[in-house]
């Protein structure tokens, strides 16, 4: 109760009810519905977060989670050595990724959250969260641990499956990993992360179904900018594009679909293609379940790593045909 207590003195507001809610707590409050949520990180990122999203309030980007003030004008509640945040709480349904209307629709909106981030300056005293400028280096890195996370699975006396299958199939990724790589190294990457340097632009950097709320009006809202940084544009619509297509088959038509929308709102460069055929290519899927299994990052069942290990194998050949099909249709070469 103390924490109940401590959140309704620190926000100034009384709790009539509380109840959990895929990792958030619904409040109904004497203020309306809101939306508590233990952070796991420092005040510092929790600003720039904040004054992430007040950005886009103030540019005319008005269907976000915005953060509630505590009594002394700041965005959370420090409980203990925890911190909350309490935003307004958004009704409405998921995005539905096998959709075409649904997915047209955050298409744009993604554009629109886009254009509506330039300019974004962050609070003094937040700390800046930025990947610009990175992806060759983190490609680089995430390549080389894949022969480290083999050399772990071989010394196990007691493989599993999931062990197996990475041994089994390592190789494909890290072709895969230095194909992206080179691709990257021929594009104009570190030119397109100087745009975005003076655009003074971010990225959500999860835009996935769960954090695009689609309201009883049919309007786009978004939620949970806890990731979002200072980022070339293309991460976001190429991480976008993975979650339809691994759902979808790996089906061209939905990369089309996206671009198409995401162009009527605020068109691409072509180097920006390029960069994207780099992001599309590169095995961060894998890469991020292997070390989620190797590092012991998630407490998940040694059975869903096999499924989910077993997912990714079994839509290789659809995904092998799909990045011919795109470098045919926007004329990439390796």
């Amino acid at each position: 109760m103390m924490r109940e207590f401590e959140i309704e003195r620190q926000f100034g507001l009384t709790i009539e009810s509380m109840k959990p809610n895929k990792g958030v707590y619904l409040l109904k409050t004497n203020k309306g519905i809101k939306c508590l949520k233990r952070i796991d990180y420092g005040t510092q990122k929790l600003l720039f977060v904040y004054g992430a999203k007040e950005h886009l309030l103030n540019n005319g980007f008005a269907r976000v989670d915005k953060y509630c003030l505590n009594v002394e004008g700041n965005p959370y509640a420090t409980v203990n050595d925890d911190l909350y945040t309490v935003s307004e709480w958004i009704d409405g349904r998921e995005c539905d990724f096998y959709n075409k209307e649904d997915i047209v629709k955050a298409a744009k909106n993604l554009a629109y959250l886009h254009l509506a981030s330039k300019g974004y300056e962050p609070p003094e005293n937040s700390k800046l969260k930025t990947d610009l400028g990175r992806w060759p280096h983190l490609m680089e890195k995430r390549i080389k641990s894949f022969e480290k996370m083999r050399g772990m699975a071989r010394k196990k006396s007691n493989k599993t499956s999931f062990d197996i299958e990475y041994i089994q199939s390592i190789d494909f990724y890290k072709n895969l990993g230095k194909r992206a790589m080179a691709v990257m190294e021929d594009s104009k990457y570190l030119d397109i992360c100087s745009i975005t340097e003076t655009e003074k632009s971010f990225c959500h950097h999860d835009y996935t179904y769960h954090n695009i709320i689609i309201d009883n009006d049919e309007n786009v809202n978004i939620i949970d900018f806890d990731y979002c940084k200072k980022e070339v544009r293309i991460y976001d619509i190429s991480a976008f594009m993975i979650k339809v297509l691994k759902r979808t088959d790996w089906n061209m038509e939905y990369v089309n679909l996206i671009i198409e929308a995401y162009n009527e709102v605020t068109p691409l460069m072509a180097d920006e293609y390029r960069v994207l055929f780099g992001f599309l290519l590169f095995p961060q899927r894998f890469w991020r379940l292997s070390n989620r299994f190797y590092y012991n990052e998630v407490n998940w069942a040694p059975t869903t790593f096999s499924k989910k290990i077993n997912e990714l194998l079994m839509e290789q050949d659809n995904y092998l045909k799909f990045l011919e099909d795109f470098k045919q249709e926007y004329n990439q070469k390796e």
